[in-house]
């Protein structure tokens, strides 16, 4: 079992800054790939980023390359996800997902376990 509980959350103007953080308990956090999900209201779940077990692979949702940055410290059991240039739509509430396999995906039915979400609203 891994337990994740994500952190970070909360208001900011378009153009601010965030960073969402995943503290993760239980089963040893460098057995999980990690993910970052969204969804936002009326909308379906979609991926954000992703990153490998040992950090060296990440890969991003088209529309946010280059404003988010994914990374994670083994040491403190936690990822991470600093969202730079933030835009009205970037609001939803995040996730965190740990995905056991040996590779890095964006497919959400992958993941084994998740968190509970942090809200991230971004006001115009």
């Amino acid at each position: 079992q891994v337990r994740l509980v994500e952190s970070g959350g909360g208001l900011v103007q378009a153009g601010g800054s965030l960073r969402l953080s995943c503290a993760a308990s239980g089963r040893t956090f460098s057995s999980c790939a990690m993910g970052w999900f969204r969804r936002a209201p009326g909308k379906e779940r979609e991926f954000v980023a992703a990153i490998s077990k040992n950090g060296g692979s990440t890969f991003y949702k088209e529309t946010v390359e280059g404003r988010f940055t994914i990374s994670r410290d083994s040491a403190k059991q936690t990822g991470y996800l600093q969202m730079n240039s933030l835009k009205p739509e970037d609001t939803a509430i995040y996730y965190c997902a740990c995905f056991l396999g040996g590779w890095v995906t964006g497919r959400d039915f992958e993941y084994d376990y998740w968190g509970q979400g942090t809200q991230v609203t971004v006001s115009s």
